[in-house]
């Protein structure tokens, strides 16, 4: 009786270790299969400007007598715009599902301008699009231009200020904007703090524009990293 005893209970053993086994190689296999798939998604980062001149942007002023070329100029990888007259560079293609990273500086004295995305077309100095306000002290605040729209307009206003205190460094010294563009929301952070979120958007792709208004600024570092989702399209 002891002897059957112990034999049952030793083939029962064998039988749960066999399962357990079983459960825990299917888990180490479908992790590493998750592992696989991360490591296949390469990031994809589009450089939206190249460092060297303006051939991948749409130059466009106020004043159709202006020489753009006076107004936009890239020196030793910069891009300089003079502020005067109003107007904005944008890309010549249009983007959905990124982050966006953008190096500003007043190189003189505080002015004014503004990152566009989701630009629409045609051409018009006040694109349909939402703007990323550079504005110095305001540097975080949307500005929803030409019609666009998001949850957080109150009263009728085009302006949702930004949420946090000030994060912009002193003139003369470079700042940094990111924006996220996912699905129908907007975040953007300004030297790593949030600033602001949009949600609800009537306009989820477009053109990326950097603005002429104002006085002297400078950007540097512009580029595009594409959402994991968008990668997959």
């Amino acid at each position: 009786m002891k002897t059957k005893l112990l034999r049952f209970f030793l083939f029962l053993f064998i039988i749960l270790t066999c399962a357990s086994s079983g459960i825990y190689g299917q888990s180490r296999q479908q992790n590493t299969i998750n592992q696989q798939n991360r490591r296949n998604e390469k990031t994809v980062i589009i450089r939206l400007f190249n460092g060297k001149d303006l051939s991948n942007w749409v130059l466009q002023l106020k004043d159709p007598a202006v020489d753009p070329a006076s107004v936009f100029k890239v020196k030793n990888g910069i891009i300089h715009i003079t502020g005067n007259p109003f107007g904005y560079m944008r890309t010549k293609d249009s983007y959905s599902e990124y982050k966006l990273h953008v190096e500003w500086r007043y190189p003189g004295e505080a002015s004014n301008s503004g990152v566009f995305v989701h630009a629409q077309l045609p051409d018009t100095i006040w694109l349909k699009c939402i703007e990323c306000q550079l504005k110095s002290g305001s540097a975080g605040d949307f500005v929803c231009m030409n019609g666009a729209k998001m949850n957080e307009i109150k009263n009728n206003s085009r302006v949702v200020t930004k949420m946090a205190p000030l994060s912009e460094k002193p003139i003369g010294e470079w700042n940094t904007m990111e924006v996220t563009c996912k699905s129908n929301t907007i975040e953007v952070y300004v030297n790593g703090t949030l600033q602001n979120k949009a949600t609800g958007i009537s306009e989820t792709k477009g053109h990326i524009c950097l603005q002429s208004e104002g006085k002297d600024i400078e950007f540097r570092n512009v580029y595009i990293t594409k959402l994991p989702q968008a990668q997959r399209k």
